[in-house]
């Protein structure tokens, strides 16, 4: 029988196998890997990103209803089985019904407040949002967490909104950051500013350029907005992975510890100073520190590789 020919079947596949086909994971399935166009929150965590989608979609899914009230969804079960009670119905139109209830359940599946899908990079976690704006949401929970002090994640480390994507390209980036940056530094709005930024998997980009750019369009939004990497009031997040340049502009990136959840329950005694005041000139001039020393490791090999 077939069930008696499997485990043979499946020890004389070559070794490597199971590893190979994990790594090349099916391309384009539907919106279930980031892209232009999505907005989301960007998930970092050492190792486990099975049990790290678990805790997002959890705490998520409590700050969500907090925020937002609950999910809404139909109740196509209750009418499926409504159907299914009406004993004359034709079977045909009955089983009709039912795929069309399963076509909507699929469907709706796809269009909930959160999903997760495919990074493109180790370590990272996405999760698309519909309908809510990501910015506010982090804020919130690190606001909470910071306040209260309360861990509530053991993988997760950073979680960072992104509210637009496009692709990583310099143009596409220039024209997209234009509009996507004027709530924030078009006058009369305006704010002091630091630019963070993060590529994964992705050679083509410097980060010289990108910072020189995206510097020069909030200048040109208004001549007033100044960088200040001590303690901004805003921090343009930039996180590139292989084609896709994420966005956000977020408030207290210092004083939320760069958005990590481990680091902003602690105490201040325990934690950093408020402000990295301590730091050379020539470290600020970067911008960009790295974030944990996993991410501290990946970002030296990466040097090695670009030399």
């Amino acid at each position: 029988s077939m069930a008696a020919a499997e485990p043979a079947a499946r020890k004389r596949r070559p070794k490597g196998h199971f590893a190979a086909g994990r790594a090349k994971r099916p391309r384009g399935g539907g919106g279930r890997q980031l892209e232009a166009g999505m907005r989301g929150i960007l998930i970092t965590c050492n190792m486990n990103e099975r049990k790290c989608v678990g805790e997002a979609y959890s705490l998520l899914g409590e700050y969500g209803d907090l925020l937002y009230g609950p999910e809404q969804f139909s109740d196509h079960e209750e009418r499926l089985s409504g159907s299914e009670r009406e004993e004359d119905e034709d079977d045909v139109e009955a089983a009709l019904k039912k795929e069309v209830g399963q076509i909507r359940a699929s469907t709706e599946q796809k269009l909930r407040r959160f999903q997760s899908v495919e990074s493109g990079a180790n370590n990272v976690v996405f999760i698309r949002t519909r309908g809510i704006e990501p910015e506010n949401l982090v804020h919130h929970i690190l606001k909470d967490m910071h306040t209260t002090k309360k861990k509530k994640t053991r993988v997760i480390l950073r979680m960072l909104p992104i509210s637009g994507t496009c692709k990583a390209f310099m143009e596409d980036m220039k024209k997209y950051a234009e509009t996507f940056f004027e709530p924030w530094f078009k006058a009369p709005n305006k704010g002091t500013f630091q630019i963070v930024y993060k590529a994964r998997n992705n050679s083509h980009m410097s980060r010289e350029e990108v910072i020189k750019e995206l510097a020069g369009i909030v200048g040109s939004l208004n001549p007033e907005n100044k960088v200040d990497l001590n303690n901004p009031q805003y921090t343009i997040v930039v996180e590139i992975i292989k084609n896709v340049c994420c966005l956000s502009v977020v408030r207290d990136y210092v004083l939320f510890r760069k958005y990590n959840l481990q680091e902003v329950v602690k105490s201040n005694k325990e934690g950093i100073q408020q402000n990295p005041s301590s730091l050379t000139e020539e470290q600020n001039s970067k911008v960009v520190k790295p974030e944990t020393e996993e991410e501290e490791k990946s970002s030296k090999e990466a040097n090695q590789e670009n030399k």
